[in-house]
Protein backbone atom coordinates (compact mmCIF):
# COMPACT_ATOMS: atom_id res chain seq x y z
CA UNK A 1 0.00 0.00 0.00
CA UNK A 2 1.23 3.62 -0.44
CA UNK A 3 0.82 5.90 2.43
CA UNK A 4 1.01 9.30 1.29
CA UNK A 5 1.66 11.65 4.43
CA UNK A 6 1.23 15.72 4.57
CA UNK A 7 3.11 16.30 1.93
CA UNK A 8 2.25 17.86 -2.25
CA UNK A 9 2.64 15.55 -4.95
CA UNK A 10 2.49 16.94 -8.52
CA UNK A 11 2.03 14.35 -11.65
CA UNK A 12 2.49 16.50 -14.35
CA UNK A 13 4.29 16.38 -17.57
CA UNK A 14 7.09 14.08 -16.60
CA UNK A 15 4.80 11.02 -16.39
CA UNK A 16 2.24 9.66 -18.83
CA UNK A 17 0.57 7.15 -16.18
CA UNK A 18 0.86 6.88 -12.50
CA UNK A 19 0.34 3.27 -11.29
CA UNK A 20 -0.49 2.42 -7.28
CA UNK A 21 -1.86 -1.17 -6.29
CA UNK A 22 -3.42 1.05 -3.34
CA UNK A 23 -3.37 4.50 -2.59
CA UNK A 24 -3.84 6.71 0.75
CA UNK A 25 -3.88 10.38 0.85
CA UNK A 26 -3.46 11.41 4.94
CA UNK A 27 -4.22 14.52 6.71
CA UNK A 28 -3.50 17.82 5.20
CA UNK A 29 -1.69 16.13 1.98
CA UNK A 30 -2.67 16.34 -1.64
CA UNK A 31 -2.40 15.07 -4.95
CA UNK A 32 -2.60 17.35 -8.07
CA UNK A 33 -2.75 15.39 -11.52
CA UNK A 34 -1.95 17.84 -14.43
CA UNK A 35 -3.39 16.38 -17.93
CA UNK A 36 -2.63 12.64 -16.80
CA UNK A 37 -3.90 9.21 -15.56
CA UNK A 38 -4.13 8.00 -12.18
CA UNK A 39 -4.60 4.07 -12.24
CA UNK A 40 -4.60 2.28 -9.13
CA UNK A 41 -5.34 -1.00 -9.02
CA UNK A 42 -7.53 -1.41 -5.82
CA UNK A 43 -8.81 1.23 -3.50
CA UNK A 44 -8.35 5.01 -2.98
CA UNK A 45 -8.25 5.85 0.62
CA UNK A 46 -8.74 9.55 1.08
CA UNK A 47 -8.40 9.21 4.89
CA UNK A 48 -9.33 12.65 6.16
CA UNK A 49 -11.61 15.23 5.59
CA UNK A 50 -8.81 17.59 5.08
CA UNK A 51 -7.19 14.91 2.55
CA UNK A 52 -7.74 15.82 -1.50
CA UNK A 53 -7.10 14.44 -4.95
CA UNK A 54 -7.00 17.06 -7.27
CA UNK A 55 -7.82 16.34 -11.41
CA UNK A 56 -7.20 19.10 -13.44
CA UNK A 57 -6.74 19.93 -17.54
CA UNK A 58 -8.61 16.64 -18.24
CA UNK A 59 -6.31 14.85 -15.66
CA UNK A 60 -8.58 11.14 -15.14
CA UNK A 61 -8.44 8.33 -12.67
CA UNK A 62 -8.67 5.01 -13.52
CA UNK A 63 -9.27 2.01 -11.07
CA UNK A 64 -8.29 -2.05 -11.87
CA UNK A 65 -10.69 -4.96 -10.72
CA UNK A 66 -10.30 -4.41 -6.93
CA UNK A 67 -12.97 -5.55 -4.97
CA UNK A 68 -12.60 -3.13 -1.69
CA UNK A 69 -14.43 0.15 -2.39
CA UNK A 70 -12.52 3.38 -1.79
CA UNK A 71 -12.98 4.81 1.70
CA UNK A 72 -12.46 7.84 3.70
CA UNK A 73 -13.91 11.25 4.08
CA UNK A 74 -11.62 13.12 2.20
CA UNK A 75 -12.42 14.77 -1.30
CA UNK A 76 -11.32 13.55 -4.87
CA UNK A 77 -12.00 17.01 -7.24
CA UNK A 78 -12.94 16.88 -10.74
CA UNK A 79 -14.18 19.82 -13.14
CA UNK A 80 -16.27 19.65 -15.95
CA UNK A 81 -18.18 22.11 -17.83
CA UNK A 82 -21.94 22.83 -18.71
CA UNK A 83 -22.70 24.20 -22.07
CA UNK A 84 -26.07 25.64 -22.00
CA UNK A 85 -27.65 28.41 -20.47
CA UNK A 86 -30.07 29.72 -17.44
CA UNK A 87 -33.38 28.72 -19.57
CA UNK A 88 -31.80 24.54 -20.51
CA UNK A 89 -31.06 21.67 -18.99
CA UNK A 90 -27.69 19.49 -18.50
CA UNK A 91 -28.35 16.33 -17.81
CA UNK A 92 -25.51 15.22 -15.71
CA UNK A 93 -23.97 11.73 -14.03
CA UNK A 94 -22.08 12.57 -10.47
CA UNK A 95 -18.34 11.09 -10.46
CA UNK A 96 -18.76 11.50 -6.86
CA UNK A 97 -20.95 10.58 -3.88
CA UNK A 98 -20.99 12.54 -0.51
CA UNK A 99 -18.32 11.86 2.03
CA UNK A 100 -20.78 11.42 5.10
CA UNK A 101 -20.01 7.79 6.04
CA UNK A 102 -16.29 6.52 6.01
CA UNK A 103 -16.84 2.91 4.31
CA UNK A 104 -15.95 1.31 1.37
CA UNK A 105 -19.27 1.69 -0.57
CA UNK A 106 -20.26 4.22 -3.17
CA UNK A 107 -22.05 7.30 -1.72
CA UNK A 108 -24.87 9.03 -3.00
CA UNK A 109 -24.63 12.42 -4.74
CA UNK A 110 -25.91 15.63 -2.45
CA UNK A 111 -26.27 18.68 -4.72
CA UNK A 112 -25.07 20.94 -1.34
CA UNK A 113 -22.59 18.52 -0.58
CA UNK A 114 -20.64 17.63 -3.90
CA UNK A 115 -20.86 20.89 -6.23
CA UNK A 116 -18.43 23.33 -5.57
CA UNK A 117 -17.74 27.04 -7.42
CA UNK A 118 -14.37 27.07 -8.46
CA UNK A 119 -12.98 30.27 -7.01
CA UNK A 120 -9.52 30.26 -7.80
CA UNK A 121 -8.34 27.63 -9.91
CA UNK A 122 -6.06 25.43 -9.36
CA UNK A 123 -7.08 24.08 -5.90
CA UNK A 124 -9.23 27.02 -3.97
CA UNK A 125 -13.24 25.99 -4.22
CA UNK A 126 -16.18 27.05 -2.46
CA UNK A 127 -19.35 25.02 -2.04
CA UNK A 128 -21.99 26.65 -4.86
CA UNK A 129 -25.09 28.52 -3.34
CA UNK A 130 -28.68 27.96 -4.17
CA UNK A 131 -31.99 29.64 -4.49
CA UNK A 132 -35.11 28.87 -4.50
CA UNK A 133 -35.43 31.36 -7.86
CA UNK A 134 -36.18 30.06 -11.49
CA UNK A 135 -32.68 31.81 -12.63
CA UNK A 136 -29.08 31.05 -11.26
CA UNK A 137 -25.85 33.07 -11.75
CA UNK A 138 -22.55 32.25 -12.62
CA UNK A 139 -20.01 34.92 -10.38
CA UNK A 140 -20.27 33.66 -7.86
CA UNK A 141 -22.33 30.49 -8.59
CA UNK A 142 -25.66 30.13 -7.76
CA UNK A 143 -27.79 27.08 -8.66
CA UNK A 144 -31.02 27.19 -8.77
CA UNK A 145 -32.76 24.05 -7.17
CA UNK A 146 -36.33 24.11 -8.89
CA UNK A 147 -34.79 22.66 -11.56
CA UNK A 148 -33.04 19.69 -9.85
CA UNK A 149 -34.51 16.55 -10.43
CA UNK A 150 -34.13 12.70 -10.94
CA UNK A 151 -35.65 10.45 -13.30
CA UNK A 152 -35.82 7.07 -12.12
CA UNK A 153 -38.11 4.29 -11.33
CA UNK A 154 -40.54 3.51 -8.66
CA UNK A 155 -42.53 0.42 -8.32
CA UNK A 156 -44.42 0.12 -11.73
CA UNK A 157 -43.53 2.79 -13.90
CA UNK A 158 -40.94 5.87 -14.14
CA UNK A 159 -41.15 9.67 -12.71
CA UNK A 160 -39.49 12.67 -12.30
CA UNK A 161 -38.60 13.09 -8.53
CA UNK A 162 -37.35 16.44 -6.89
CA UNK A 163 -33.77 16.26 -5.01
CA UNK A 164 -33.51 20.29 -5.06
CA UNK A 165 -30.21 21.05 -3.04
CA UNK A 166 -30.30 18.88 -0.63
CA UNK A 167 -31.60 15.90 -2.13
CA UNK A 168 -29.39 12.13 -2.50
CA UNK A 169 -29.42 10.38 -6.22
CA UNK A 170 -27.51 7.34 -5.52
CA UNK A 171 -24.49 6.14 -7.70
CA UNK A 172 -25.20 5.82 -10.98
CA UNK A 173 -28.48 7.87 -11.25
CA UNK A 174 -28.63 11.18 -13.25
CA UNK A 175 -30.17 14.33 -12.26
CA UNK A 176 -30.92 17.65 -14.73
CA UNK A 177 -29.98 21.23 -13.57
CA UNK A 178 -30.29 23.82 -15.46
CA UNK A 179 -27.27 26.09 -16.19
CA UNK A 180 -26.68 29.83 -15.73
CA UNK A 181 -26.14 33.26 -17.09
CA UNK A 182 -22.69 32.77 -18.27
CA UNK A 183 -20.93 30.70 -20.66
CA UNK A 184 -16.90 29.25 -21.04
CA UNK A 185 -15.64 29.31 -18.02
CA UNK A 186 -18.40 30.59 -15.60
CA UNK A 187 -20.72 27.64 -16.58
CA UNK A 188 -17.10 25.11 -14.63
CA UNK A 189 -18.15 22.93 -11.96
CA UNK A 190 -16.23 21.24 -10.15
CA UNK A 191 -17.44 17.80 -8.57
CA UNK A 192 -15.90 17.34 -5.11
CA UNK A 193 -16.54 13.69 -3.05
CA UNK A 194 -15.68 9.91 -2.46
CA UNK A 195 -15.15 8.94 -6.03
CA UNK A 196 -17.36 6.23 -7.37
CA UNK A 197 -15.62 3.13 -8.30
CA UNK A 198 -16.37 -0.58 -9.20
CA UNK A 199 -19.73 -2.88 -9.98
CA UNK A 200 -22.26 0.33 -10.38
CA UNK A 201 -25.98 -0.97 -10.91
CA UNK A 202 -29.22 1.31 -12.36
CA UNK A 203 -32.48 -0.34 -12.25
CA UNK A 204 -34.74 -0.63 -15.66
CA UNK A 205 -38.48 -1.17 -16.31
CA UNK A 206 -40.22 -2.89 -18.84
CA UNK A 207 -42.59 -1.18 -20.67
CA UNK A 208 -46.07 -0.79 -18.48
CA UNK A 209 -49.38 -1.08 -20.69
CA UNK A 210 -47.14 -0.50 -23.93
CA UNK A 211 -45.84 2.97 -22.31
CA UNK A 212 -41.59 2.51 -22.56
CA UNK A 213 -40.33 3.43 -19.30
CA UNK A 214 -37.25 5.56 -18.81
CA UNK A 215 -34.61 5.62 -16.52
CA UNK A 216 -31.87 8.90 -16.26
CA UNK A 217 -28.44 7.42 -15.81
CA UNK A 218 -25.05 8.28 -17.20
CA UNK A 219 -21.59 7.76 -16.78
CA UNK A 220 -21.02 7.43 -12.92
CA UNK A 221 -16.60 7.59 -12.61
CA UNK A 222 -14.68 10.17 -12.58
CA UNK A 223 -12.72 8.56 -15.75
CA UNK A 224 -13.98 8.27 -20.01
CA UNK A 225 -16.46 5.75 -20.06
CA UNK A 226 -16.26 3.20 -23.31
CA UNK A 227 -19.78 2.90 -24.45
CA UNK A 228 -19.02 0.20 -26.72
CA UNK A 229 -17.96 -1.79 -23.96
CA UNK A 230 -20.95 -0.75 -21.84
CA UNK A 231 -23.07 -1.68 -24.73
CA UNK A 232 -21.12 -4.99 -25.45
CA UNK A 233 -19.33 -6.21 -23.35
CA UNK A 234 -21.81 -7.21 -20.33
CA UNK A 235 -24.70 -9.81 -21.56
CA UNK A 236 -27.00 -8.45 -18.82
CA UNK A 237 -26.83 -5.03 -20.27
CA UNK A 238 -27.97 -6.26 -23.24
CA UNK A 239 -30.92 -8.38 -22.40
CA UNK A 240 -31.65 -5.22 -20.14
CA UNK A 241 -31.80 -2.98 -23.00
CA UNK A 242 -32.06 -4.67 -26.30
CA UNK A 243 -35.89 -5.28 -26.68
CA UNK A 244 -37.39 -3.82 -29.61
CA UNK A 245 -34.65 -1.87 -30.30
CA UNK A 246 -34.67 0.30 -27.04
CA UNK A 247 -30.72 -0.32 -27.10
CA UNK A 248 -29.77 2.98 -27.27
CA UNK A 249 -28.60 5.93 -25.12
CA UNK A 250 -30.91 9.42 -25.29
CA UNK A 251 -29.46 12.34 -24.92
CA UNK A 252 -31.56 15.56 -24.56
CA UNK A 253 -31.51 18.72 -26.90
CA UNK A 254 -33.01 22.01 -25.65
CA UNK A 255 -33.21 25.94 -27.00
CA UNK A 256 -35.36 27.64 -24.86
CA UNK A 257 -35.46 30.98 -23.92
CA UNK A 258 -38.14 30.89 -20.93
CA UNK A 259 -38.93 28.44 -18.33
CA UNK A 260 -42.59 28.30 -19.42
CA UNK A 261 -43.01 24.35 -20.20
CA UNK A 262 -45.55 24.95 -23.49
CA UNK A 263 -42.91 27.62 -24.48
CA UNK A 264 -40.12 24.53 -23.99
CA UNK A 265 -38.52 23.57 -27.72
CA UNK A 266 -36.70 20.44 -26.89
CA UNK A 267 -36.23 16.40 -27.56
CA UNK A 268 -33.69 13.52 -27.41
CA UNK A 269 -31.55 12.96 -30.02
CA UNK A 270 -30.69 9.12 -30.27
CA UNK A 271 -27.37 7.00 -29.89
CA UNK A 272 -26.10 3.46 -30.08
CA UNK A 273 -22.92 1.90 -31.13
CA UNK A 274 -21.81 -2.16 -32.63
CA UNK A 275 -19.43 -3.78 -31.34
CA UNK A 276 -17.07 -2.90 -33.41
CA UNK A 277 -17.17 0.68 -32.11
CA UNK A 278 -18.79 2.46 -34.64
CA UNK A 279 -21.51 5.07 -33.41
CA UNK A 280 -24.60 5.64 -34.95
CA UNK A 281 -26.64 9.29 -34.29
CA UNK A 282 -29.56 11.42 -34.81
CA UNK A 283 -30.05 14.67 -33.59
CA UNK A 284 -33.47 15.26 -31.45
CA UNK A 285 -36.15 16.25 -34.37
CA UNK A 286 -37.11 19.96 -34.13
CA UNK A 287 -34.49 22.15 -35.70
CA UNK A 288 -36.10 24.87 -37.62
CA UNK A 289 -34.56 25.97 -41.07
CA UNK A 290 -35.41 28.58 -43.78
CA UNK A 291 -36.15 27.75 -47.23
CA UNK A 292 -32.76 28.28 -48.33
CA UNK A 293 -31.72 25.22 -45.69
CA UNK A 294 -30.07 27.03 -43.20
CA UNK A 295 -30.47 26.53 -40.06
CA UNK A 296 -32.62 29.18 -37.84
CA UNK A 297 -34.07 28.13 -34.29
CA UNK A 298 -35.23 25.46 -31.88
CA UNK A 299 -32.79 22.40 -31.36
CA UNK A 300 -29.94 22.13 -31.89
CA UNK A 301 -29.07 25.92 -32.32
CA UNK A 302 -26.32 26.89 -29.36
CA UNK A 303 -24.10 29.57 -30.60
CA UNK A 304 -21.46 28.14 -28.48
CA UNK A 305 -21.41 24.81 -29.70
CA UNK A 306 -18.86 23.82 -32.34
CA UNK A 307 -19.53 22.16 -35.75
CA UNK A 308 -18.96 18.21 -35.80
CA UNK A 309 -17.49 18.77 -32.48
CA UNK A 310 -20.62 18.00 -30.14
CA UNK A 311 -22.01 15.02 -31.53
CA UNK A 312 -21.53 12.06 -28.31
CA UNK A 313 -18.70 9.91 -29.77
CA UNK A 314 -17.75 6.49 -28.17
CA UNK A 315 -16.07 7.39 -25.33
CA UNK A 316 -18.85 9.50 -22.43
CA UNK A 317 -17.33 11.90 -20.93
CA UNK A 318 -17.01 12.48 -17.27
CA UNK A 319 -20.39 13.70 -16.00
CA UNK A 320 -22.57 13.16 -18.99
CA UNK A 321 -26.09 11.87 -18.12
CA UNK A 322 -28.31 10.03 -20.74
CA UNK A 323 -32.07 8.22 -20.74
CA UNK A 324 -32.50 4.81 -21.18
CA UNK A 325 -35.29 2.75 -21.80
CA UNK A 326 -35.59 -0.44 -20.13
CA UNK A 327 -36.57 -4.01 -21.90
CA UNK A 328 -37.11 -5.84 -19.07
CA UNK A 329 -37.53 -4.96 -15.10
CA UNK A 330 -33.39 -5.76 -14.80
CA UNK A 331 -30.47 -4.03 -13.75
CA UNK A 332 -27.77 -2.40 -15.69
CA UNK A 333 -24.46 -2.85 -15.18
CA UNK A 334 -21.50 -0.10 -14.91
CA UNK A 335 -17.76 -1.65 -14.16
CA UNK A 336 -14.54 -0.33 -13.98
CA UNK A 337 -13.51 -2.62 -16.98
CA UNK A 338 -15.93 -0.19 -19.08
CA UNK A 339 -13.24 3.06 -17.94
CA UNK A 340 -10.83 4.92 -20.41
CA UNK A 341 -8.26 7.42 -20.20
CA UNK A 342 -10.18 9.48 -23.04
CA UNK A 343 -9.89 13.58 -23.06
CA UNK A 344 -12.68 15.54 -24.54
CA UNK A 345 -9.44 17.51 -26.30
CA UNK A 346 -8.68 14.24 -27.91
CA UNK A 347 -11.61 13.55 -29.99
CA UNK A 348 -14.51 10.66 -30.01
CA UNK A 349 -15.28 12.35 -26.03
CA UNK A 350 -17.40 15.30 -26.07
CA UNK A 351 -19.90 16.35 -23.32
CA UNK A 352 -23.29 16.43 -25.28
CA UNK A 353 -24.53 19.52 -26.40
CA UNK A 354 -26.84 21.03 -29.39
CA UNK A 355 -25.64 21.54 -32.82
CA UNK A 356 -23.87 24.89 -34.03
CA UNK A 357 -26.96 27.50 -35.05
CA UNK A 358 -24.22 28.14 -38.58
CA UNK A 359 -23.60 24.62 -39.01
CA UNK A 360 -24.17 23.06 -42.57
CA UNK A 361 -26.02 19.70 -42.72
CA UNK A 362 -22.72 18.11 -43.66
CA UNK A 363 -21.05 19.63 -41.17
CA UNK A 364 -24.28 18.03 -38.53
CA UNK A 365 -22.65 14.87 -38.80
CA UNK A 366 -20.17 13.58 -36.54
CA UNK A 367 -16.64 13.39 -38.18
CA UNK A 368 -15.15 11.57 -35.18
CA UNK A 369 -13.01 8.29 -35.55
CA UNK A 370 -15.71 6.17 -34.72
CA UNK A 371 -17.59 7.18 -38.19
CA UNK A 372 -14.42 6.28 -40.31
CA UNK A 373 -16.66 3.55 -41.58
CA UNK A 374 -15.07 0.09 -42.91
CA UNK A 375 -15.31 -0.66 -46.72
CA UNK A 376 -18.19 -3.01 -46.29
CA UNK A 377 -20.17 -0.58 -44.45
CA UNK A 378 -22.07 2.31 -45.83
CA UNK A 379 -24.76 4.56 -44.54
CA UNK A 380 -26.99 7.50 -45.57
CA UNK A 381 -29.44 10.42 -43.82
CA UNK A 382 -32.64 11.56 -44.77
CA UNK A 383 -34.28 14.47 -43.86
CA UNK A 384 -38.04 15.25 -43.58
CA UNK A 385 -38.62 18.96 -43.64
CA UNK A 386 -42.51 19.59 -42.68
CA UNK A 387 -43.46 23.36 -43.77
CA UNK A 388 -44.88 25.42 -40.83
CA UNK A 389 -45.67 29.24 -41.05
CA UNK A 390 -42.66 29.40 -43.47
CA UNK A 391 -40.37 27.54 -41.44
CA UNK A 392 -39.04 24.32 -41.59
CA UNK A 393 -39.07 21.01 -38.62
CA UNK A 394 -37.18 18.34 -39.44
CA UNK A 395 -36.74 14.43 -38.63
CA UNK A 396 -33.40 13.58 -39.63
CA UNK A 397 -33.34 9.46 -40.01
CA UNK A 398 -30.44 7.31 -40.67
CA UNK A 399 -29.31 4.15 -42.42
CA UNK A 400 -26.75 1.80 -42.18
CA UNK A 401 -25.83 -0.52 -44.75
CA UNK A 402 -23.58 -3.82 -43.99
CA UNK A 403 -23.08 -7.44 -44.46
CA UNK A 404 -23.55 -8.26 -41.80
CA UNK A 405 -26.87 -6.96 -40.75
CA UNK A 406 -29.86 -8.65 -40.87
CA UNK A 407 -33.31 -7.61 -41.81
CA UNK A 408 -34.63 -8.21 -37.94
CA UNK A 409 -33.33 -6.05 -35.09
CA UNK A 410 -29.24 -5.09 -34.75
CA UNK A 411 -28.23 -4.20 -31.62
CA UNK A 412 -25.88 -1.51 -31.53
CA UNK A 413 -26.98 -0.91 -35.21
CA UNK A 414 -30.50 0.70 -35.29
CA UNK A 415 -32.45 2.00 -32.30
CA UNK A 416 -36.11 3.08 -31.96
CA UNK A 417 -37.32 6.72 -31.67
CA UNK A 418 -37.84 8.21 -28.47
CA UNK A 419 -40.81 9.71 -29.20
CA UNK A 420 -43.45 10.54 -32.50
CA UNK A 421 -45.71 13.39 -33.69
CA UNK A 422 -48.22 13.97 -35.40
CA UNK A 423 -46.60 15.02 -38.60
CA UNK A 424 -43.41 12.30 -38.50
CA UNK A 425 -41.58 9.84 -40.59
CA UNK A 426 -39.64 6.48 -39.52
CA UNK A 427 -38.81 3.54 -40.16
CA UNK A 428 -40.38 0.38 -38.66
CA UNK A 429 -39.08 -2.54 -36.74
CA UNK A 430 -40.88 -5.48 -35.29
CA UNK A 431 -44.03 -2.37 -34.94
CA UNK A 432 -41.69 -0.01 -33.42
CA UNK A 433 -40.93 3.02 -35.37
CA UNK A 434 -37.31 3.56 -35.26
CA UNK A 435 -35.09 6.38 -36.31
CA UNK A 436 -31.61 4.32 -37.11
CA UNK A 437 -32.11 1.08 -39.39
CA UNK A 438 -29.72 -1.51 -40.33
CA UNK A 439 -29.73 -3.68 -43.43
CA UNK A 440 -27.84 -5.71 -45.43
CA UNK A 441 -27.16 -4.08 -48.47
CA UNK A 442 -27.89 -5.49 -52.11
CA UNK A 443 -28.98 -3.27 -54.92
CA UNK A 444 -32.50 -2.27 -55.68
CA UNK A 445 -32.78 -2.37 -52.09
CA UNK A 446 -36.11 -0.97 -51.28
CA UNK A 447 -36.60 0.46 -47.86
CA UNK A 448 -40.23 1.24 -46.28
CA UNK A 449 -40.53 4.21 -44.55
CA UNK A 450 -43.77 5.79 -42.61
CA UNK A 451 -44.51 9.43 -43.87
CA UNK A 452 -47.38 11.36 -41.46
CA UNK A 453 -48.91 14.62 -42.14
CA UNK A 454 -51.17 16.37 -40.03
CA UNK A 455 -52.73 18.46 -41.95
CA UNK A 456 -52.78 19.64 -45.42
CA UNK A 457 -48.69 21.31 -45.92
CA UNK A 458 -46.10 21.38 -48.01
CA UNK A 459 -42.72 18.58 -46.83
CA UNK A 460 -39.64 17.88 -48.36
CA UNK A 461 -37.21 15.19 -48.10
CA UNK A 462 -33.57 15.51 -48.43
CA UNK A 463 -30.67 12.42 -48.69
CA UNK A 464 -26.94 13.78 -47.51
CA UNK A 465 -23.80 12.44 -45.74
CA UNK A 466 -23.60 9.76 -47.93
CA UNK A 467 -20.61 7.49 -46.67
CA UNK A 468 -18.75 4.54 -48.38
CA UNK A 469 -21.94 4.64 -51.79
CA UNK A 470 -19.79 4.98 -55.04
CA UNK A 471 -20.78 7.98 -57.44
CA UNK A 472 -22.96 5.92 -59.42
CA UNK A 473 -24.79 4.34 -57.13
CA UNK A 474 -28.43 6.81 -56.17
CA UNK A 475 -30.44 6.73 -53.75
CA UNK A 476 -33.89 7.16 -54.44
CA UNK A 477 -37.76 8.18 -53.19
CA UNK A 478 -40.21 5.83 -54.40
CA UNK A 479 -43.50 7.08 -54.00
CA UNK A 480 -45.71 3.12 -54.23
CA UNK A 481 -49.01 5.75 -54.91
CA UNK A 482 -47.92 6.62 -57.93
CA UNK A 483 -44.92 4.42 -58.87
Amino acid sequence: MTNLKPSLIVLSLFFSVELFAQLTVRNNAYIFVDDQVLFVEDDVNIQENTANIYLRNEAQLLQGTGTTGNSGIGRLSVYQRGTVNNFNYNYWCSPVGNTSGNNNANRPFTPNNNIYDVTAAPITSSLAAYTSGYNGSSSPLVISSAWLYSYNPGGQYSDWDYIGAGGTVDAGYGFTMKGTTGSGSNQLYDFRGKPNTGEITVQVLAPVAGVPQSTLTGNPYPSALDARDFFHMDPENQAALAGTGAGALYFWEQNSSSHVLASYIGGYATYTIDSGGIVSYIPAPWATYDAAGNVTGGVGTSPNSTPGVDVPGRYLPVGQGFMVEGAANANIYFRNTYREYWKESSGDSHFFRSQDQNASENQNVNEDTSNLLPSNYMRFRIVYDIEHNSQYFSRELLVNMADYATDDYDYGMEAKLSETFPSDAYFVCKNVPFGILAVPFYLDRKIPLVVKVHHQQNVKFRTYALQNFPDDLPVYLHDIDNN
